[in-house]
């Protein structure tokens, strides 16, 4: 066959296309896209722009996220069923990274806010009466304890949580900052006897039906930097309550607000904030 004056050497063909030439060349291995001729003594593809077309869809396919496999099997069966079927299941495979990459720019933004609150926020000891904003957590039932034990017990539970999150299928993202819960009767009894541990849930928590609603309020509470404090500091609170004649409302949480204030430390580094939901006597 004879070389015509429309026939593009393969450079041509690729710089006509905005392509390279070993792309042209592995479509000619895939049999997607086969040169219209080949010289016999140098070997040099040449292409006939017409077959701009069926480049374009290939690309037109590839932009769809379909592989290459893929393409070579919709283009040689010719049958628009299958190029639907291919691409209903792309969209369901991009709905699924769309969601996962909202988790991971939600656990960005949670962990700059987190740096960001603790920059800002007071000394260790500071009381303060604050309005948080409603929040959503996910908890686990633990089988022991915290208040009887070191955080060497503690750091056995967290990796409990950890295991139970990603069983159900929980990203990884949502395991920190973990903070534990007492009951209301135990605090205000200063009876410390709990066995709750949370992590907060978002929007795109994927078991948000399992998750419980923390109201939005008034707060009293006292910020540390000691694990090892926290009974303490907790007496504090509850006698600032006093003091200021606070009703207490709801259940005691000591929050993780960030772990990242202390590097190169064996054990792990936490600023708490414990807090104590609270309404004003008449």
């Amino acid at each position: 066959m004879a070389k015509e004056k429309q026939n593009l050497s393969i450079g041509e063909m690729a710089k006509l296309n905005n392509t390279t030439v070993p792309t042209l060349r592995l479509y000619d291995e895939l049999g997607l896209l086969k040169p219209i001729y080949i010289d016999e003594s140098s070997h040099y593809r040449y292409y006939d722009i017409k077959q701009n077309a069926r480049f374009d869809m290939i690309q037109y396919m590839k932009e769809l996220g379909m592989e290459l496999k893929e393409i070579k099997e919709v283009l040689d069966a010719e049958d628009l069923e299958l190029i639907e079927a291919i691409l209903i299941r792309k969209k369901e495979q991009n709905l699924k990274e769309i969601k996962h990459l909202q988790i991971k720019q939600d656990a960005i933004n949670r962990t700059i806010d987190s740096i960001d609150r603790y920059r800002k926020s007071p000394p260790k000891g500071t009381l303060t009466l604050e309005y948080i904003p409603e929040r959503r957590i996910y908890s686990m039932e633990c089988d022991v304890n915290f208040y009887d034990h070191d955080i060497d017990t503690y750091e056995i539970l967290l990796k409990k949580l950890k295991e139970q999150l990603l069983s159900n299928n929980i990203p990884q993202v949502y395991y920190f900052n973990a903070g534990t819960i007492l009951k209301k009767e135990d605090f205000l009894d200063q009876n410390f006897v709990s066995n709750q541990i949370f992590v907060f849930a978002d929007t795109s928590f994927p078991l948000i039906d399992e998750t419980r609603t923390i109201e939005s309020g008034m707060y009293a509470c006292i910020y540390l930097d000691d694990f090892n404090q926290e009974q303490d500091y907790a007496k504090r609170l509850f006698n600032y309550c006093n003091e200021n004649k606070y009703q207490i409302c709801g259940d005691y949480l000591c929050e993780v607000l960030t772990e990242f204030n202390v590097f190169g430390k064996e054990q792990r580094s936490m600023f708490l904030r414990l807090q104590v939901p609270v309404r004003f006597k008449k």
